[in-house]
């Protein structure tokens, strides 16, 4: 196993443990099931992500997540 596939790996883990805590066990199922049947552009969904929004409304939105994942890391 190479470095990046060990990182890769910690970093699924990592964002299931926190559907599992956001959304519960069923909704983190039924989504991870979701994104495995239809077809999803990262690309293009990165690109209208932030569509119409300043970088100040951005950057809001980062520190209230970065607020709620330190939030939940400390629970």
């Amino acid at each position: 196993m190479t470095r990046e596939q060990t990182c890769d790996e910690a970093l699924g883990a990592r964002c299931l443990d926190i559907l599992v805590r956001e959304i519960g066990p069923v909704d983190t199922e039924r989504f991870v099931a979701y994104m495995s049947r239809e077809k999803f552009d990262y690309t293009q969904w990165q690109q209208t992500l932030f569509e119409g929004m300043s970088i100040e409304e951005i950057a809001e939105q980062a520190r209230a997540v970065g607020a709620r994942l330190r939030n939940a890391a400390m629970a």
